[in-house]
């Protein structure tokens, strides 16, 4: 849309100047109080006219800001105004040439990282079954120094393949390819599948695994990711706790956000890293964990903050640690 106004304030100048010059040529109480009237009149049209301009670059950056990116200030006249309107676009054509090199970039990162993991996956694969030969061929022939190492390295493959995995997750997230599909879900089921992924090893680790909740049928969440999380934040539970120990997974329904908690007895957070458990490949040096990767709970951040909701922590140093997942409700007014 273009508005017309005056070309610069030099024009409303020139107008009033030739009022008071009627007024000058001819003096009379008639001729002043048109004259007066005539810059009223000028004054007023030239300001209704800037402030029709003002309205209309307000809503064209509006316009920007919500993500029309083809929103542009018409400045096609001349004046100081119009220069400012000028640069304006030019801003904005600069943020639309970084915005777009910025989703070439993580597109490229994640065609390169999906390709990378893709490639790793047959070496690994391949890898696995040498591995399950020669601890055969090692328990076969008593061969105990060889059946050792084929463990030790079969540990190492397992940890290769996890980060693997994760480095693909997360690096969806940060294209922002992952699509996050909500559809109203049981809670219940939810924790109940997570607590039969780690039963068969919570029972070796003579650990207890322990659900409290309320029934929540309707939880709207993407139930593959929501079980992700909640299956990393069990996995780290069970990595700092002992024999004898205890794991809650705690659920509930408040009016304004559905809450998770994992929380357990374990060994705690020490204070110096609680501001970093979430930086990815974050390794405590009092970390009793020597397997870990450092990418759980980066992903547990991003599945949480892709649902809406967020993720907190509070641990005490021998006594344990709890994290709370809040999901806000989101309801229409």
């Amino acid at each position: 849309m273009r508005v017309f106004v005056n070309r610069s304030i030099k024009t409303l100048f020139i107008q009033i100047a030739l009022c008071m010059a009627a007024v000058v040529l001819v003096p009379s109480p008639l001729c002043a109080l048109l004259a007066g009237a005539a810059v009223l009149y000028v004054c007023y049209r030239y300001f209704r006219q800037q402030d029709s301009l003002m309205e209309d670059a307000v809503t064209q950056i509006r316009a920007f800001v919500t993500g029309d990116r083809d929103a542009r200030i018409a400045c096609d006249e001349e004046g100081e105004l119009y220069r400012l309107f000028h640069e304006i676009n030019s801003l904005a054509a600069v943020l639309n040439a970084q915005a777009q090199k910025e989703s070439e970039s993580r597109a490229f990162l994640k065609n390169t990282i999906s390709d990378i993991s893709h490639q790793l996956k047959t070496p690994l694969a391949a890898l696995n079954i040498y591995n399950g030969i020669m601890q055969a061929e090692a328990e076969t022939n008593g061969l105990s120094a060889i059946q050792e190492f084929t463990g030790l390295s079969e540990q190492e493959l397992d940890r290769i393949e996890t980060l693997v995995q994760n480095l693909l997750k997360i690096t969806k997230f940060d294209a922002g390819t992952m699509v996050i599909e909500k559809q109203p879900e049981n809670l219940s089921e939810i924790m109940a599948d997570v607590e039969k992924h780690f039963a068969f090893r919570a029972e070796q680790e003579a650990k207890q695994i322990v659900l409290e909740g309320s029934d929540i049928e309707c939880f709207r969440c993407d139930r593959s990711w929501i079980t992700e999380a909640l299956d990393n934040l069990v996995k780290n539970a069970l990595d700092h706790t002992k024999s004898g120990d205890s794991i809650w997974i705690i659920w509930g329904q408040s009016p304004s956000a559905v809450n998770i908690t994992v929380k357990d007895n374990g060994s705690g957070i020490h204070p110096e890293d609680m501001h970093h458990i979430f930086k990815r490949f974050y390794r405590s040096r009092y970390s009793q964990d020597k397997q870990g990767i450092g990418l759980g709970l980066s992903l547990v951040k991003a599945v949480a903050e892709a649902h809406g909701g967020t993720v907190g922590v509070d641990s005490r140093l021998g006594e344990g640690t709890s994290f709370v997942l809040v999901f806000p409700i989101i309801t229409k007014l």
